[in-house]
């Protein structure tokens, strides 16, 4: 009965184009409401394949990243932090060959969250060997923009460097909260 109950607790998935602070965001954000936050799985994932990654690697990904949330939901407080969600992994597949793999879109329509907290592109682009498209951070924005538009899920995008970009979130997150309480 527990794990039903924990799996239930309110989810926050932060999305965004590569290199624009997710995964900072989700640890700042988990430590802020003293509870946990699941890491992105696909870094680590194709940090250990010695070959470049195909459209069967992503959803394998993706099965990955929703088990660990679920199991990381067990441990957490009343909130779960997702860094990174099947939004991500839609768009990443859409991008990189076309489509997305249908068991990701019947996946994604059964997961639920709280809140979206989209990551502007209004901080520097950080290279590192697994980003590909410092050049598409617009086109990836309005297309994660377009994608949580069509969902039911509520979205904030959250904007500002450093400190600004926490508090921004903070406040997105507290206000959501209280409208869940309500």
């Amino acid at each position: 009965m527990e794990k039903a109950i924990k799996n239930n607790i309110p989810r926050i998935a932060i999305v965004g184009p590569e290199s624009t602070g997710k995964t900072t965001l989700a640890m700042q954000l988990a430590q802020h409401y003293n509870t946990e936050f699941v890491p992105e799985y696909a870094r680590n994932y194709i940090d250990k394949l010695e070959r470049p990654y195909n459209v069967d690697d992503i959803t394998e990904i993706a099965k990955q990243q929703m088990k660990s949330e679920d199991e990381i939901a067990l441990k957490a407080g009343n909130l779960l932090f997702c860094d990174t969600d099947l939004i991500v992994t839609k768009i990443w597949a859409e991008h990189k060959y076309g489509y997305c793999p249908e068991w990701i879109l019947s996946s994604l329509m059964s997961r639920k969250y709280s809140l979206y907290l989209l990551c502007n592109i209004d901080i520097p682009w950080q290279p590192d060997p697994q980003r590909e498209h410092p050049h598409l951070r617009e086109h990836l924005f309005e297309k994660y923009q377009m994608e949580l538009a069509s969902q039911t899920t509520p979205y904030i995008v959250i904007s500002g460097l450093g400190n600004t970009r926490t508090a921004n979130a903070i406040k997105a997150v507290d206000t959501q909260l209280s409208l869940v309480k309500s």
